[in-house]
């Protein structure tokens, strides 16, 4: 009698378990995958917009005398957007290994995220105080825009498979996107309402769009099927023995070093080229524009091809862009040419995280969750000293003693640029170097497999 029951209830599981798998939406087609997709995308580009737009927010704040007025305030507001988009990228290595071991925590953090993004910036508009304004648009939005960001991640292993690729750099396209749109957004805002108006216009944008999003943007499993890790230990950390996993990180943190240093200074250098605000703002448009590009095409090719010989590739374009474009020719021509090319060589670079974690992570969840994250806090360091970096190399090159001859961007500004730009190419060159070796070790390791 035992036995007839057992196997009744066996029976009845495989029923469940088939129907189950039946009920489930597909993968890479259908509505809910899109509407996922295009949720995720546009939570990607809310999320990033207002720290990549801050900018615009510090020159009304500097022109501001109550808020000028204040000890340290030169010093503490440039800070805020490096400190809110570095805090998003640096908390991953927490944030990611969390919602690998509770799922189900995931859809609670985003919008536990998307209240402290919104308030974050609807508080601000209501304090004239840089400490305040440094805690609220710096560390409150990073920690709101830290716990909204990853479920997108995670949820997209769920989603897509076989167009993985593609759904990457549609999600990662999104924050490019609001790059283009917002610096000619914002301006026209500050000066008919104010700062304070702006901001609270920001805060309502930011919630209008992110609570539909929030509803698309759900999990394909069911999250009792989802578990946290276990307890394979070796298997788990199979990840530490490998090289190719080491040659990723040594590249990801020096590109992290470098793809920042021309947004940050392509408005300066356009000035010290004598143009004019709308034309700093073309040139700063066409490097978000074409960045928005970069992600679909190394999406496309990520979906065809190892990461490998991609991450060589974009890096040693970017290298040649940054040192011939910027470098040699450095003319308006020349600058219009290298945001244009910038972009779209080096803007794709974080589409082929999700590919170099899942072949390093042999598909566990749990791992690739703790890579990405890791992948994120190293990328984070870049983004967070590049700027005190970038900016001592362009004073100490401000004397007038430009080593290079010629009349090209090594020579703006008595060759002010000059060790910037030749830190950016070399940073690349080093990236090219990395891929690189990370491929022909995957060659080699191909061929004893054959």
């Amino acid at each position: 009698m035992s036995q007839e029951i057992s196997l009744h209830e066996l029976d009845a599981r495989r029923t469940d378990q088939i129907s189950n798998e039946t009920n489930l939406a597909p993968v890479d087609t259908g509505f809910a995958a899109w509407s996922f997709l295009i949720s995720a995308a546009m939570v990607e580009a809310v999320v990033w917009s207002i720290p990549f737009s801050y900018g615009i927010l510090l020159d009304a704040y500097l022109q501001d005398a109550k808020i000028t007025s204040q000890p340290r305030a030169s010093t503490l507001l440039p800070l805020v957007g490096t400190l809110s988009s570095g805090t998003i990228y640096c908390t991953g290595v927490i944030v990611y290994p969390y919602i690998a071991r509770y799922p189900a925590h995931r859809r609670p953090l985003m919008w536990v995220g998307t209240a402290l993004c919104w308030i974050s910036l609807l508080a601000s508009s209501y304090t004239h105080k840089v400490s305040e304004l440094v805690f609220l648009q710096g560390v409150l939005y990073g920690l709101g825009g830290a716990v909204i960001y990853p479920p997108c991640i995670s949820y997209m292993s769920e989603w897509f498979v076989r167009r993985r690729g593609f759904a990457n750099s549609v999600l990662f396209a999104g924050t490019a996107a609001t790059g283009l749109v917002l610096p000619f957004v914002i301006p026209p805002l500050l000066e008919s309402v104010g700062i304070a108006a702006t901001l609270r216009i920001l805060s309502g944008m930011v919630l209008s769009l992110l609570l539909p999003a929030l509803y698309y943007i759900r999990p394909r499993l069911p999250e009792s099927r989802i578990h946290g890790p276990g307890r394979r230990t070796g298997a788990l950390l199979g990840w530490a023995k490998d090289p190719s996993w080491w040659s990723l990180v040594v590249a990801n943190t020096i590109q992290g070093f470098a793809f920042f240093v021309p947004i940050l200074w392509i408005p300066t250098f356009s000035s010290a080229l004598g143009l004019d605000s709308s034309m700093s703002s073309l040139a700063l448009a066409l490097l978000n524009g074409s960045s928005a590009l970069g992600p679909v095409v190394v999406g496309l090719l990520s979906d065809r091809f190892t990461p490998w010989p991609i991450a060589l590739l974009t890096a040693t374009l970017s290298c040649i862009s940054t040192f011939i474009l910027w470098g040699v020719i450095g003319n308006v021509a020349g600058l219009m040419l290298f945001g244009a090319t910038y972009g779209l060589f080096a803007g794709g670079w974080s589409t082929l995280w999700s590919d170099f974690v899942q072949r390093i992570s042999k598909g566990e969840p749990s791992v690739a969750m703790s890579l990405y994250g890791f992948l994120m806090m190293t990328r984070g360091l870049g983004n967070v000293l590049c700027t005190p970096i970038s900016t001592s190399l362009a004073n100490i090159s401000g004397r007038g003693n430009s080593t290079i001859g010629g009349k090209g961007g090594f020579t703006v500004d008595q060759g002010r640029f000059e060790k910037l730009i030749i830190y950016v190419g070399a940073c690349y060159a080093a990236v090219s170097l990395m891929a690189l070796i990370g491929w022909l070790r995957e060659l080699s390791y191909r061929a004893r497999g054959a």
